[in-house]
């Protein structure tokens, strides 16, 4: 009997981690970790393209085999974090790519049961990729390899993606990059993230990618535009508060007194600050020159190599991101405030001219409204309940300004005349035919 033949740590590493007890797998995960850090720290060291393949096999079947959603999530997330593990970027792109190679050749194979731990882990591998660039203060030049990337593996038309792959990707993307860098990312920044969705609407003949591209990039921005004004005017009074109490003088008390000292913050309580900053970011816009995104837009639909049905619907996008660019918000009441503070770098710069336009057409309206001989100060906008006052007429359907033909009035029945002549009230004919009756 020969020697036995000793398999590379990948290899026991991915048996491991696809192993049916669930101790196991956690133990294989975090032996994993600590093998990525050891190997990447040495400068010969590193991993190959096959390597982390196999790798990424068994990482694909210890998700596979997680059961409980919450039990999922945790996996996924300390998954995804291994990208940190790794000491370069150039290794950290390695492992991003061998993951969606490995998403891409199993992902028929994923049963209907299934599909949402693996979205999950999607999502929150893109998610934590991004967080790698924050931690490098977003280079631009580590950025354009980052969706040089993402585009290959996944919008790429030679690219071996399927489907539900490419919507998941393209209908997360905005959601993640706005949790990760809308407090820190300029507009130009922005722009230069979906700029690689620009090229691929533009020369895609996959009518489901242009479709998903458009809707879940483009006209998202176009939906967030009120939210960016909303966001902008809390910025605004944040910092006039500020300003206001900068201007009070400081009621700290001096060093060394016992009421101004404050326990230092324990690494639990850190750690719930850093959680409760993530939330916050959350909830903020991303902001977008509007102007500069149509601009790159166009540039990319009026290509002569651009097929017309791309050409078209990229056409309609473009026309609501210069309406936006020329201050046409889909609200109509937009605070004057905000006209009077544009912002430059990461800020929407607004023009004040088209508050004026919409003022003299509410002007105009109110001027139309005037010229109605109506005395009821509510008509047209409500009618007046059974009880209300009978000195104010009622709204009628042919009045100034209302739809419809006037109504004809009922005549009272020739009885009912003659007796209200004599200043008596009518009988009805109920009672009268009940009289003859008995």
């Amino acid at each position: 009997m020969g020697p036995r033949v000793q398999l590379p740590p990948e290899i026991q590493l991915a048996q491991r981690l696809a192993g049916n007890e669930q101790v196991t797998r956690d133990r294989a995960v975090r032996k994993l970790r600590k093998y990525i850090v050891a190997r990447t720290q040495r400068a010969e060291g590193g991993f190959t393209h096959d390597e982390l393949l196999k790798v990424w096999k068994g990482l694909f079947y210890c998700m596979w085999m997680q059961d409980k959603p919450l039990l999922q999530e945790e996996l996924g997330r300390t998954i995804s974090q291994l990208i940190h593990a790794f000491q370069t970027t150039e290794a950290q792109h390695l492992f991003l790519q061998t993951f969606w190679q490995t998403m891409n050749r199993e992902w028929m194979g994923i049963d209907r049961l299934r599909l949402d731990k693996f979205y999950m882990l999607m999502r929150l591998v893109l998610h934590e990729s991004l967080k790698a660039l924050k931690t490098r203060g977003w280079d631009e030049r580590q950025t354009e390899q980052l969706l040089e990337l993402l585009m290959t593996e996944i919008l790429h038309p030679d690219s071996q993606a399927p489907n539900g792959v490419k919507s998941h990707f393209i209908e997360i993307f905005l959601e993640e990059l706005t949790k990760v860098g809308a407090r820190e990312l300029t507009a130009d920044q922005n722009l230069r993230f979906i700029g690689p969705f620009c090229m691929v609407a533009a020369r895609t003949q996959d009518s489901l990618v242009l479709h998903n591209i458009t809707r879940g990039v483009f006209e998202a921005i176009v939906e967030q535009a009120p939210l960016a004004i909303e966001e902008l005017m809390n910025e605004l009074e944040e910092e006039e508060e500020e300003e206001r109490d900068g201007d009070t003088p400081s009621r700290e008390p001096p060093e060394g007194s016992v009421s101004g000292a404050e326990p230092d913050l324990g690494k639990e309580q850190a750690g719930d600050d850093e959680e409760e900053e993530e939330e916050d970011s959350a909830g903020t816009i991303l902001q977008f020159d509007y102007e500069a995104v149509a601009n790159r837009l166009f540039e990319m639909a009026s290509r002569q190599d651009t097929p017309p049905q791309n050409r078209k619907r990229l056409y309609k996008v473009i026309r609501k991101l210069q309406a936006l660019s020329e201050g046409l918000f889909p609200e109509d009441d937009i605070p004057e405030k905000a006209y009077r503070n544009p912002r430059g770098g990461r800020r929407v710069r607004m023009k004040k001219r088209l508050f004026e336009s919409q003022l003299q057409n509410k002007i105009g309206r109110a001027a139309e409204e005037a010229s109605c001989p109506d005395p009821s100060p509510a008509s047209g906008r409500r009618r007046r309940s059974a009880g209300a006052d009978p000195a104010v007429p009622r709204e009628q359907p042919g009045g100034c300004g209302r739809r419809g033909a006037p109504r004809r009035r009922r005549r009272p029945w020739a009885g009912a005349r003659a007796k209200a002549a004599d200043g008596q009230a009518p009988k009805t004919k109920r009672k009268r035919t009940l009289e003859g009756q008995k």
